[in-house]
């Protein structure tokens, strides 16, 4: 068997490192600028650590700020003819998953044209690599910045579709301090379970391989170690270490693909507009529950590597208990909702719902096969 590893060009990390910007756009020749971003970014001054840097350089920029969370084709539209307006050469994204992946849409929608309606993008081989792309995370979570996947919502269809595109990466990544320091508790959880989950169905999908198992079981780890300290806290080094942690499971899941937490929680985001990262930590149990029978050592591995201790004299039954039962403890830790109704989910939309994770681009990579009934099953007990 042949496996592929993908990885960003380039990428910095630690406290201040949006300065790194510059010298990237400097290097690059880059003239004139979009900034993508979402308005609240702007209102907190957290997008406006990049735009002073780049007034202080006298960098010609523009911004676009109408990034919506579950960004939308009309979203990804808007920002094409923005980039176009105004003649950019290069993007600088600030946020998290949203903004990200919005960038990235229209990046390779300004050098593929042909791809103009957004939704020809699903499923895609494009040609051309996107327009440059710098990334600078806000958030613990996504990992959008070193991964070669965006997902954008199609409003009319109420459902997301996932583009899986080794043309859209950054050119570089930047993850500072600075800018995730002052997520509230609520973001820096849902988000740090984000990072969870793409570990743990990273580490267990279909095609998982030595390389990326490495990756997924010291995101986790880290997660593990720091995520409570981080929301609780909001511990600064903490949130250094969530900020490596998501970017380390970003690399693993970026080159092995997802399972069926992704697949159900895409459409909580199409249908309900609930953020991504909160329909993952509260679906994560209860898919664990499910894939437990086909994970064969691997719940093991995932309990030790959140501090179980006795994992090698546990049976099977014991240790597959013990990792699910501490992503429970550290939902509840975090104050996690424990239902899907928590947060609006409609038990009459539950059939529809699981037609559209049937339908995702996640699904084939689960552990388990499962059937649109299974998957309604595990919507009700979550419900």
């Amino acid at each position: 068997m042949i496996n592929r590893m993908i990885l960003n060009e380039l990428a910095y990390f630690g406290k201040g490192a949006s300065k790194e910007i510059l010298p990237i756009i400097e290097k690059n020749n880059f003239k004139k600028i979009l900034v993508v971003t979402q308005k609240e970014l702007l209102d907190l001054g957290v997008a406006s650590k990049v735009t002073d840097l780049l007034d202080e350089a006298a960098i010609s920029y523009s911004v676009f700020a109408n990034v919506q969370e579950n960004p939308t084709v009309k979203n990804v539209k808007e920002g094409v003819s923005a980039c176009k307006e105004y003649g950019a050469d290069a993007i600088v994204a600030v946020g998290g998953g949203s903004a990200i992946d919005t960038a990235k849409a229209i990046g390779i929608i300004i050098t593929n044209p042909e791809f103009e309606d957004v939704v020809s993008l699903e499923g895609a081989e494009t040609k051309n690599k996107a327009l440059p792309i710098i990334a600078v995370s806000t958030t613990s979570g996504t990992a959008a910045e070193v991964t070669i996947n965006y997902v954008i919502t199609d409003e009319e269809k109420q459902r997301k579709f996932v583009c899986v595109d080794p043309n859209d990466l950054p050119i570089a990544a930047i993850i500072d301090t600075e800018m995730v320091k002052t997520m509230p508790k609520s973001l820096a959880a849902y988000t740090g379970m984000d990072a969870l989950t793409h570990a743990i169905e990273g580490y267990i999908t279909k095609g998982a391989w030595g390389l990326p198992d490495a990756l997924h079981l010291y995101a986790i780890e880290l997660i593990s170690k720091n995520l409570r300290a981080s929301v609780l806290e909001a511990d600064e080094k903490a949130r250094e270490e969530m900020a490596l942690a998501q970017y380390v499971a970003g690399m693993g899941f970026s080159n092995v693909g997802l399972g069926i937490v992704h697949s159900m929680a895409h459409p909580l985001g199409a249908v309900y507009g609930i953020a991504h990262g909160a329909a993952n930590a509260v679906l994560l149990p209860y898919v664990m529950e499910f894939n437990a029978e086909a994970t064969g050592e691997r719940y093991r591995d995932i309990a030790r590597a959140m501090g179980v201790r006795g994992t090698e004299e546990m049976s099977q039954a014991e240790y597959r208990y013990a990792a699910i039962n501490a992503v429970k403890q550290l939902s509840m830790d975090l104050s996690i909702p424990e239902k899907v109704s928590s947060l609006g989910v409609k038990e009459e939309d539950i059939e529809k719902l699981a037609a559209y994770a049937m339908a995702d681009a996640c699904t084939p990579g689960n552990p388990r096969e499962a059937t649109k009934e299974e998957i309604v099953e595990i919507y009700k007990k979550a419900f």
